[in-house]
């Protein structure tokens, strides 16, 4: 299982045209769940996504003026800035690119596989997460995000 998290000041989803859910400050998530994935790797995950410390100390004042935002330490998480989560499932984050120019998606967790690990990681977040929104499971989504930073990271459930 794997998140692709990036900080954002905004994110939205819309689904045939009208915004089905949207955040201000926070993250913006990408979920892709795997073949081999569980329950405890959803819980597991849904906790680190929540720790992840990957806003910086200006978030909450951080005073030295002297250095640029981009050089100021990633000390606060999403929790500890009062973020949203927007959590989106991202079938394409299982792609193998290994072979030709198309990607194969053999690693992706089947639809009845997936939807309940999804579910169990976006029920992780709300654990611990006062806002956390949600995309369509398996829809065609539009997402649009203003990544704050740019700050992305790759996590993975280990």
């Amino acid at each position: 299982m794997r998140a692709l998290l990036q900080r954002v000041s905004r994110a939205a989803v819309s689904v045939d045209g009208r915004e089905i859910a949207a955040i201000d400050h926070g993250l913006l998530v990408l979920l892709g769940v795997f073949r081999d994935d569980h329950e405890r790797l959803a819980t597991r995950l849904a906790e680190r996504t929540l720790a992840a410390r990957i806003f910086a100390d200006d978030a909450h004042g951080y005073a030295d003026t002297t250095r640029s935002r981009a050089s100021k330490p990633m000390n606060r998480s999403v929790l500890d800035v009062g973020g949203g989560v927007l959590a989106v499932s991202q079938f394409t984050l299982a792609a193998d690119t290994g072979r030709g120019n198309r990607p194969s998606f053999g690693d992706a967790a089947p639809p009845e596989v997936a939807l309940p690990l999804y579910e169990s990681y976006v029920a992780g977040l709300r654990t611990g997460c006062e806002q956390v929104e949600t995309g369509a499971f398996g829809a065609e989504m539009r997402v649009a995000l203003v990544n704050d930073g740019p700050v992305t990271v790759l996590l993975e459930a280990n």
